[in-house]
């Protein structure tokens, strides 16, 4: 392996003028199609874990009556946050599926034509 040599490509690939319009809207075209499962993702997680933090809370008797009504309770809205918890990572994969499927066209076509100006 010629270690001069992959120094040098890098140095060119550093200094060659680069078309970054193309390649900013490659990354926004991107971002696009992911932002809105990731969104999805961190809210959906969050309110899941804490439904089941307010469930474990009237388990524990920190909050409410401490008594058997009050357990029962705390357990139901606990299981109500794990499952949330359980069903958000295949409902974000869906949804990160469907994004890529929207803008897989147009994704593909820029990357297309960036890397066939690169050569």
């Amino acid at each position: 392996m010629n270690t001069d040599k992959i120094y040098a490509e890098q140095l060119v690939n550093e200094y060659a003028p680069k078309d970054t319009s193309k390649v900013v809207a490659l990354k926004k075209l991107d971002a696009r199609a992911k932002l809105p499962a990731t969104i999805f993702g961190y809210t959906f997680g969050i309110a899941s874990a804490l439904v089941m933090g307010v469930g474990m809370c009237l388990c524990m008797g920190q909050i409410g009556s401490g008594g058997i009504l009050s357990m029962a309770a705390g357990i139901a809205i606990g299981l109500v946050g794990m499952l949330g918890a359980g069903v958000n990572y295949p409902i974000y994969k869906r949804l990160m599926e469907k994004g890529k499927k929207k803008y897989a066209f147009e994704i593909v076509e820029l990357a297309k034509e960036i890397s066939e100006r690169g050569e």
